[in-house]
């Protein structure tokens, strides 16, 4: 930290008021430049006291005091959030839709807005007439695409590689936790993942790695704990989506659904690429905050 910057050391001596700790603490985040202080401060308090951000909201709304040993407990967690290292791998989990998911170094941390780019295939899924539509997720990381598709359409078939090995570490782990039994892990490659499934695929998603290799991210969350293999996609970031496409074009049945997250400048590129191997009514849609976030595209 710099010589500005508050010391995680600084935090208010015991019995210390919850809200009084949460403002420091949220100064403390602020002053290196977190955009989000306060509710990280949320987050990291509740994972010492146990508590949701809600249950910390209440807490000190309520006059709870904090105690020698949670303060000792709290301090660390803020001096390595304060250095810029990812809550996430700070608390252990990553929240995304309605789960709870486990990660750290190795694996990409899931982002908000995949959660609008899953949509996408839950919608999908549940539009199809089959009792049982079939999914595929490609590089799965965290298996979040893939555990909320089969927790949130539980009559569809989903089937999710990865091939990471640090990552897959954590792709099991969230697996056999949440225990979708609908839902199939295998490590694999994504160019030569379920072969078996050839013409019978309904959805197929990604959110590949599209980061041109020479934009490298600003936020050092990102840039210095991020997987290289997760973010970074060749000269242009397309690399991967240039083998997806004609992985999707095998898995699928005719009128299945590729749906691949990207870069919000990436949309037009993606799809005259997928235009060229024979896509149809491929089309870019737009996150929360009006960013192109995904393009879909039909098996024809």
């Amino acid at each position: 930290m710099s010589e500005h910057t508050p010391d995680p050391a600084t935090l208010p001596p015991a019995p210390a008021a919850l809200g009084e700790v949460l403002s420091r603490v949220s100064d403390i985040l602020a002053a290196v430049g977190i955009v989000d202080a306060q509710i990280d401060a949320e987050w990291l308090v509740g994972h010492v006291l146990e508590l949701g951000r809600g249950g910390v909201q209440a807490a000190a709304i309520v006059g709870t005091t904090l105690g020698d040993d949670e303060l000792a407990a709290l301090a660390p967690l803020v001096r390595r959030r304060a250095a810029r290292e990812p809550l996430q791998h700070i608390t252990g989990t990553a929240a995304f839709r309605q789960l709870s998911l486990r990660v750290g170094p190795g694996v990409f941390v899931p982002r908000p807005e995949t959660e609008g780019v899953v949509q996408l295939a839950i919608d999908a899924l549940r539009a199809e007439a089959s009792p049982a539509p079939i999914a595929v997720d490609l590089g799965t990381g965290s298996g979040a695409i893939a555990l909320a598709m089969a927790t949130e359409v539980p009559n569809a078939r989903v089937f999710a590689a990865e091939n990471s090995p640090e990552a897959f570490s954590w792709t099991r782990r969230n697996f056999d936790e949440i225990g979708a039994t609908n839902a199939t892990l295998v490590f694999a490659d994504l160019a030569d993942a379920f072969a078996e499934l050839a013409g019978t695929v309904d959805v197929v998603i990604s959110n590949p790695p599209y980061v041109p290799d020479d934009a490298v991210p600003r936020d050092p969350e990102v840039r210095d704990h991020d997987p290289a293999a997760a973010l970074y996609g060749g000269p242009d970031g397309l690399d991967v989506v240039r083998v997806l496409s004609g992985v999707a074009l095998r898995l699928l049945r005719p009128g299945g659904v590729l749906i691949i997250e990207h870069g919000e400048l990436q949309g037009r590129a993606i799809r005259e690429l997928l235009a060229a191997d024979g896509w149809r009514a491929s089309a870019t849609h737009p996150d929360l905050t009006l960013r192109d976030r995904a393009t879909t595209a039909l098996r024809p």
